[in-house]
């Protein structure tokens, strides 16, 4: 069974798979039944030991920048912070 499905597509989206239609010589309705159907497989395929390898590499980057100063939910250094910013944008301004 099949289901037919309108897409609305901004200008950019539907000239850059046009092309790439063009480019695999199929026309575009077939390239985007094809690069869905691919990336549905792509995503059933991986196995649960892919999946926890992707996750433990993003977890990797938790905690990567590290400011020279403790950080922490402290409303006093948060607000401090924010007025810094805000005045650095307000003089770069002017």
């Amino acid at each position: 069974m099949s289901q037919n499905l309108n897409l609305e597509l901004s200008d950019e989206v539907y000239q850059t798979l046009k092309q790439q239609a063009k480019n695999a010589g199929l026309s575009l309705q077939e390239w985007i039944v094809f690069s869905l159907t691919q990336q549905s497989h792509n995503q059933e395929d991986r196995t649960v030991a892919e999946k926890e390898a992707v996750r433990d590499r993003f977890r990797r980057h938790a905690g990567a920048i590290n400011l020279g100063y403790p950080t922490g939910a402290d409303n006093e250094s948060i607000d401090a912070d924010l007025a810094r910013a805000y005045n650095n944008e307000n003089e770069t301004e002017n």
